[in-house]
């Protein structure tokens, strides 16, 4: 790392794209906020370790997501035991994809109108944020992380079966959501 390289040169560089990541993923202004803070400080308190074997945005990048997941390791409780989902009405495949009788009707979005995918996002995220807490955590980490349930389940001390009801519900939620203030609004 270049010895003329200021803390506040990341923060001008860096500061609105890490904030914005992190928002996406942890859906609170304040703690998207901390979470970039603590990044800053644990990338200035290492910098004389980075190696620039990656690019400085991409370093700061895996310390950021790294504060994410601590931030949800720090949120799980071991103890907790989630009820099991009734099978009978398993509306996803082992894939995770939705069955051809339950799959959601056609949505009618086009993604290559800027508007309207901005519109979308905006609806999506409103509806995360309605997913209680463990089951925004999976399913940020799960899609937005590109985490395999394995890791999630080491991330956040639960176990597979909590891990698969929370994913369910959380798609079931969101779809419910995504329905009445999207699809048929």
């Amino acid at each position: 790392m270049s010895p003329s390289v200021q803390a506040t040169d990341w923060v001008n560089k860096y500061g609105d794209i890490l904030y914005n990541y992190t928002l996406k993923r942890v859906s609170d202004k304040g703690l998207a906020e901390d979470l970039v803070q603590d990044t800053f400080l644990s990338a200035w308190k290492s910098r004389d370790t980075y190696k620039s074997e990656a690019s400085e945005k991409t370093w700061l990048f895996a310390i950021c997501k790294n504060k994410i997941i601590d931030h949800y390791r720090k949120k799980s409780t071991s103890n907790v035991q989630y009820a099991e989902v009734d099978t009978s009405s398993n509306f996803f495949d082992e894939a995770e994809h939705w069955t051809r009788e339950d799959q959601p009707n056609e949505w009618g979005i086009n993604y290559h109108q800027p508007v309207e995918t901005k519109e979308f996002y905006g609806i999506l995220d409103f509806c995360k944020k309605k997913l209680q807490e463990m089951q925004q955590s999976v399913f940020v980490m799960k899609y937005m992380d590109d985490l395999s349930a394995e890791e999630i389940c080491k991330v956040l001390n639960i176990s597979s079966s909590n891990y698969w009801v929370l994913i369910h519900r959380a798609k079931l939620q969101l779809r419910k959501c995504l329905e009445l203030n999207w699809i048929n609004s």
